[in-house]
């Protein structure tokens, strides 16, 4: 995938729901209303209409155990875990 592909993309924050369907944009502002959201999980808007709502608490749950901004990079995790055979 291009880099110029990925940025066009819809990103949202799987992990924040509207109630009236769909998702949050991804990512936060410095203000206090968005400093209290938990940390967002981000995927492209095509991806989350995919995914089932136990792949999507999964992904949530994983990104947010992980310790975030550390070195001051963020904390990635895989949106969708390998099966061990």
């Amino acid at each position: 995938m291009s880099l110029t592909k990925w940025f066009k993309e819809d990103w949202v924050d799987i992990g924040a729901p509207k109630k009236s369907g769909g998702f949050k944009k991804c990512g936060r502002s410095k203000q206090k209303a968005d400093a209290k959201r938990k940390y967002p999980k981000c995927v492209p808007a095509a991806k989350a209409r995919r995914m089932t709502k136990s792949q999507i608490k999964s992904a949530v749950t994983r990104k947010r155990s992980k310790r975030q901004g550390v070195g001051g990079k963020p904390t990635n995790v895989k949106t969708f875990v390998k099966r061990k055979k």
